[in-house]
């Protein structure tokens, strides 16, 4: 396959073009089993690329650590060759924790039968504004107290590190709900008529009210940016997989 812009050859398709230096692909989908991974790759919602990668997984220990980073490594370099504008993943959690850790790019979470379509169909809707400020820098509001320690910072840094994220602004924290024993947990609640959402951070009987700021415009396009920071707080452990 020659490269579209400049019909120069490329080594795999849709691979990012070194002669006029442009992308041949806009959107990475990424299917990620323990033992097997897809690549695939789009352009103007064409497929142009699907690459599968495999693996032998190695019982625990420092051999299985380098094989799953191995994986993951091989992953990755089939995603930095396309230079896609964005990537989405479906598939084993400890794999993409270990391919996250290999690429700079914002993970979107994908959970359907034909992720592939799935992507199509949500690229459909209207785009939202990307949000290039790093999440420290996204704190703000008159309340510095986050409940939950340094599991309750990690939360807000989860929430504040998604692109669709405009500002995190922490609430008062209520001492006075129900007790619990399951650690730090968060959860982003539904999206009100502007797109934005609460996060609500407990520990023990300790509650705390976060309002976050979105560049989604109304309801339904809040309700995505719900969708994928619950998925990425799972990811970090701090809330259960539904």
């Amino acid at each position: 396959m020659g490269c579209r812009h400049c019909g120069s050859d490329l080594d795999r398709p849709g691979d990012y073009c070194l002669v006029c230096r442009t992308a041949n692909a806009d959107v990475a989908v990424l299917e990620l089993g323990r033992e097997r991974a897809t690549v695939t790759v789009l352009a103007d919602d064409e497929v142009v690329s699907a690459r599968t990668v495999t693996t032998t997984p190695e019982d625990g220990g420092e051999t299985g650590v380098v094989e799953l980073r191995n994986f993951a490594g091989l992953i990755a370099d089939e995603v930095r060759r396309k230079r896609p504008e964005e990537v989405y993943v479906t598939g084993d959690r400890a794999v993409v924790d270990a391919v996250r850790g290999q690429l700079h790019y914002p993970f979107y979470r994908v959970e359907d039968d034909d992720p592939v379509d799935h992507v199509r169909e949500r690229r459909s809707e209207p785009s939202l504004e990307v949000v290039e400020t790093a999440p420290d820098e996204k704190l703000g509001g008159s309340h510095s107290t986050l409940v939950g320690g340094r599991a309750g910072q990690r939360a807000i840094r989860t929430v504040a590190g998604h692109p669709h994220v405009k500002k995190v602004i922490p609430g008062p924290i209520d001492a006075g709900g129900s007790g619990s024993r399951t650690g730090v947990r968060a959860k982003a609640t539904r999206a009100d008529e502007h797109g934005n959402v609460r996060l609500l951070i407990r520990d023990g009987s300790s509650v705390q009210e976060n309002r976050i700021v979105t560049t989604a415009g109304d309801r339904d396009l809040g309700e995505r940016v719900r969708e994928d920071l619950n998925e990425a707080l799972v990811e970090a452990a701090l809330q259960e997989s539904a």
